[in-house]
């Protein structure tokens, strides 16, 4: 009878263990969709919000979570929700991150396109059983108090209409702080990038640490 040598042995015990290996120790994936400010505009890459975001994961211990960034700068609810389908297709994530509409408002969109293109990503996102986290976001009171409260109010309202999680204004403490802005008065600094993923963490973080239990609304 042929016994197995130990170079045999090794490579067995090698490919059982990695064949049992559970499946919370498989990769999960955050997708981004975002606009400008995530895709990180006129600042550097090191010091954008979404690469603070990875190196906090590996300082957390929650390297098991790998983050594809599909921001795009001028990036529009319109534009996010025709490449979001593809993207889903692609990469199969556990958490979709919407950063968008911004654009939108700055640009004077409808409420109502804007709420639309909005849910239709989150309900692309739920039907392929991913997590939604919602970003809102304000635009300046120059655009009159009723269309400036109407755009703020989409992202709570969509967010309870279909339990997702909340981001409840993405550029809170920054667009009124000095140094946090960019000369144009749009884009937040390097120096608002940990800010920014502050803002984002409280909502992010238990999305991380506990299972898919996503419920689509209506």
């Amino acid at each position: 009878m042929h016994t197995l040598s130990n170079y045999a042995r090794s490579i067995l015990l090698l490919l059982f263990t990695t064949l049992a290996l559970p499946a919370s120790a498989t990769a999960n994936t955050i997708l981004i969709m975002g606009d400008s400010i995530s895709a990180g505009y006129g600042v550097s890459t090191e010091t954008a919000w979404v690469q603070l975001l990875r190196k906090r994961l590996d300082d957390t211990g929650l390297n098991q979570w790998s983050v594809v960034n599909a921001s795009i700068s001028g990036e529009t609810t319109d534009g996010g929700a025709r490449r979001l389908p593809d993207l889903i297709s692609k990469h199969h994530p556990d958490i979709v991150v919407i950063e968008l509409g911004g654009n939108d408002g700055l640009r004077g969109f409808p409420p109502d396109v804007i709420k639309s293109n909005l849910t239709a990503m989150i309900r692309d996102s739920q039907d392929a059983g991913a997590r939604v986290l919602l970003v809102g976001m304000q635009i300046p009171p120059n655009y009159g108090p009723r269309y400036t409260r109407m755009f703020a109010d989409l992202f709570p309202t969509l967010s309870d209409s279909y339990n997702t999680a909340l981001v409840p204004f993405f550029m809170d403490g920054i667009y009124d702080q000095e140094g946090m802005m960019q000369q144009d008065g749009i884009h937040p600094s390097d120096d608002a990038q940990p800010k920014l993923l502050d803002n984002v963490w409280p909502a992010l973080k238990p999305m991380l640490e506990t299972e898919n239990t996503t419920s689509v609304g209506s």
